[in-house]
């Protein structure tokens, strides 16, 4: 339950609730919490002061205390808090729990009297913390919320589980051990915070302090305390209104504001609304059980990222140590080579040594055999001997005289090792990122059945495999010219239908598309054969569709426009009808050209007439694939309604990128004054909040008796004039002037909603179980639009002009 405790702490004080009340938009304060973020607004700038002086009100009136109910969320009435003129002299404070909270103004005045019990100023106003929405407060102050016993109840329980020692409650920091609990403040204090909080003396004298475990007893042994209506202080609540989501009692439905509304059993209500609170926490209940599962898997990756970590150091490791034992290897191979090197040179140099120590020796013995010699004074003998000697001593010198005195060997190393290859590539060396290539995307399908050509214009349709698994970053359509001629790009984009206009008649052309993504280029699709119709002035066209390459010859007409003009769709209301057979699909098509002179909106001056929207009559029908679970499609998907008491929405499947188009909704069943909303959208909407709260949505939402405007949750231009059974809501979506209109029974509804609207849209709805809407099937005698048995596809698209 620890993981709880959050949910239990009020967003103002930081510490559990103290006799929460509950705010319109459902969060709950702390009573003394609320009142110290009370703000008094001006005198000048209350409703009522506005109101007595006849100046302009606002879009939100100040909350329009006269439209406003404390207890519904579908009112219009909330504004932000920069609303009021004392937002920006109030100090921006946070809670202990980091909330942004707004302080009084002025210091509240000493009392001794309970939060509910002592006056609020005049014109006070209150602002959440946690969602900014603020409130004017009438006469019963903080008594007009409801108190939220259940959530008492849930601390209480929460509090006696805990098995560590009381804390005290009043305590700034680090809240010391509780010593004594007040049976009537029901607050635990520890001494320092009894002595400065609760002194004995005046009223606090006679309260009755116990020790805190007695006080946790009497504190469980206590009575639950009886709900009574906030309106009737005196009465227990006894039934539920169904429309104001509130408990009442007997007065509030005999003389007060519910006596005319949906009432119901309170304990009835009590078990369904418990019934469907156990149902939607099945659901959070999975999606709780998911994320645990989807935390082990993290959990287990951790694991699995520390284990190949300590895997791929050691790769790394030995990955190094290789090239550290190669490189050890070589460095004693090119030793061994500096060592023979050496050897080498030395035994050559010893060998000269020795050689030349050996010819020193016999010529130094000679020149001293020769000096002894020529001491001798015998001529005779000296001249027998001397001619040998002198032949000895020449021929000695000789010998010396032959390179004997140069050495063999130099010192200097002959050898020089070039390392700078191998250290650029150890500075080089890096980690190498494998990624496996992705593959092209599949061959696009061209979608016969929703293929078509009217007059000189042609639309198609394709898609992508069933079973293919590579996405597509968009697709290329290519167009020959007509006359045989080579293919060109005449649309690029991620839409998967476009219409081409500006063709020739009585041509036939040939169309392919391919895919393409990041990695490259599909092989294109199978080539379709296209044939504009002969007349321009037919109503009707019946072509056998695809046709058959061979039936139909090539005519040469004159030269193809180098251009194709890529428009909207038919600016008209289109109504097709599929007939297939063993040989060939055919396309009847009774769409009524509204270019003709008369029908041009551009020609008409705002506002518009009653017979010019209808020149763009829009016919769509409900997406279910779109929709929100809770939506409930019936009447060939015409009709939609609801399951849920929360507003859902629904697309249609017609999207809208240019041009003009107008539709209509009928209202079939509106049952307790619901408010749903009509607009556009675009695909990526919220579906489970009401239409308009997003940036995604441009919508009027209407009960029975005004509307507003609503996108990006600001609710705009509040008109007079609601809805009832029967009654006809119109939506006109000029993209050439990018804006946006609705009507209400043919009467336009308020100024133009919405400027600057441009993309993709689709028409939307947003509605509970209280509503059913259906398309209207508006028809017109002055055109010729014929009613067929199927469903239509619509044909509008996005699309792109090229060449």
């Amino acid at each position: 339950m620890e993981e709880m405790e959050e949910e239990l702490k009020c967003p103002v004080c930081g510490s559990f609730y103290r006799e929460p009340i509950i705010l319109p938009c459902s969060h709950n304060l702390c009573q003394a919490c609320a009142r110290n973020i009370l703000v008094q607004t001006p005198e000048s700038e209350s409703p009522q002061s506005r109101r007595a002086s006849g100046s302009g009100v606002s879009d939100y009136d100040y909350l329009d205390l006269d439209k406003m109910s404390l207890y519904s969320e579908a009112d219009s009435g909330y504004g932000s808090y920069g609303g009021f003129a004392s937002a920006p002299t109030t100090p921006c404070q946070k809670s202990p729990n980091g909330v942004r909270v707004f302080p009084p103004a002025m210091p509240p005045p000493a009392t001794h009297l309970s939060p509910a019990l002592a006056p609020v100023p005049r014109n006070s106003c209150i602002t959440c913390p946690q969602c900014h929405r603020s409130l004017i407060l009438d006469d019963r102050g903080l008594r007009g919320f409801p108190k939220n016993r259940v959530l008492e109840g849930v601390i209480d329980r929460y509090q006696q589980s805990k098995a560590a020692a009381l804390k005290c409650q009043l305590c700034e920091k680090a809240p010391k051990e509780a010593t004594v609990m007040c049976e009537q403040c029901d607050v635990f204090y520890c001494d320092p915070c009894r002595l400065r909080c609760h002194p004995p003396r005046g009223p606090l004298a006679k309260h009755r302090l116990v020790p805190p475990a007695q006080g946790r007893v009497s504190r469980r042994l206590s009575p639950r305390k009886v709900s009574t209506c906030t309106d009737h202080e005196l009465e227990n609540h006894s039934m539920y209104c169904v429309q104001c989501k509130m408990p009442v009692c007997y007065q509030c439905l005999e003389e007060g504001k519910h006596s005319s509304h949906e009432v119901k059993a309170l304990g009835a209500m009590w078990k369904l609304h418990k019934s469907q609170l156990s149902q939607a926490l099945n659901g959070l209940s999975d999606r709780a059980k998911e994320a645990k599962e989807f935390l082990v898997q993290l959990r287990n990756m951790v694991q699995q990222i520390q284990e190949n970590s300590v895997e791929f150091e050691a790769c790394l490791v030995a990955q190094c140590d290789a090239l550290i034992d190669a490189l050890n290897r070589r460095k004693a191979q090119l030793l061994a080579r500096v060592n023979k090197e050496h050897e080498h040179k030395l035994k050559v140099v010893r060998d000269q040594i020795s050689h030349c120590t050996v010819k020193l020796r016999q010529t130094t013995g000679l020149m001293e055999y020769c000096l002894e010699v020529i001491k001798e004074n015998d001529p005779s003998g000296f001249l027998q001997i001397s001619d040998a000697l002198i032949r000895r001593v020449h021929l000695t010198e000789d010998q010396w005289g032959k390179g004997t005195l140069t050495p063999r060997m130099t010192t200097d190393f002959d050898l020089s090792l070039d390392n700078s290859p191998l250290l650029q590539s150890i500075h080089q060396l890096d980690f190498v990122q494998v990624k496996a290539s992705s593959p092209v995307p599949a061959t696009p399908i061209l979608q016969l059945e929703e293929c078509c050509t009217h007059n000189n214009s042609a639309t198609l349709s394709w898609k992508q495999p069933p079973l293919s698994t590579v996405p597509a970053d968009g697709y290329i359509l290519e167009l020959d010219d007509g006359n045989g001629g080579q293919f060109r790009e005449v649309y690029v984009g991620k839409e998967t239908m476009c219409t081409v206009d500006g063709l020739h008649f009585n041509s036939t052309y040939n169309a392919r598309v391919k895919a393409f993504n990041k990695t490259g280029v599909s092989p294109y699709s199978k080539t379709l054969v296209l044939q504009t119709s002969e007349d321009t002035d037919s109503e009707e066209q019946t072509l056998p569709f695809p046709v058959p390459s061979e039936r139909l010859p090539l005519r040469r007409m004159s030269p193809f426009s180098s251009t194709l003009n890529l428009q909207p769709s038919f600016p008209g209301r289109s109504y097709f009808d599929f007939r297939s057979s063993p040989h060939q699909l055919s396309l009847h098509s009774s769409l009524q050209s509204l270019n003709a002179p008369g029908c041009n909106f551009e020609t008409q001056s705002a506002p518009y007439s009653q017979l010019g929207k209808y020149n763009y009559l829009a016919w769509f029908a409900f997406d279910p694939g779109s929709a929100h679970s809770d939506i409930i499609l019936s009447n060939d998907n015409l009709t939609v309604t609801c399951s849920s008491y929360d507003d859902r929405v629904v697309l249609g499947k017609t999207g809208f990128s240019k041009g003009v188009h107008y539709w209509e909704l009928t209202v079939d069943r509106y049952d307790n004054h619901p408010d749903p909303a009509f607009g556009v959208a675009r695909m990526d909407v919220m579906k489970d909040v009401m239409l308009g709260k997003d940036d995604k949505a441009w919508a009027m939402y209407v009960d029975n008796n005004r509307s507003w405007f609503m996108h990006n949750n600001s609710h705009t231009n509040r008109t007079e004039g609601g809805i009832t059974k029967g009654a006809t809501i119109g939506v006109l979506l000029d993209l050439n002037r990018k804006n946006l209109t609705f009507f209400i029974n043919d009467e336009q509804q308020g100024p133009i909603a919405f400027d600057n609207v441009e993309g993709l849209f689709f028409p939307a709805v947003s509605l509970n179980r209280n509503v059913q809407v259906s398309t209207l099937p508006l028809r017109l005698n002055s055109c010729c639009w014929l009613p067929v048995q199927r469903t239509p596809r619509a044909v509008q698209s996005n699309r792109k002009e090229g060449s």
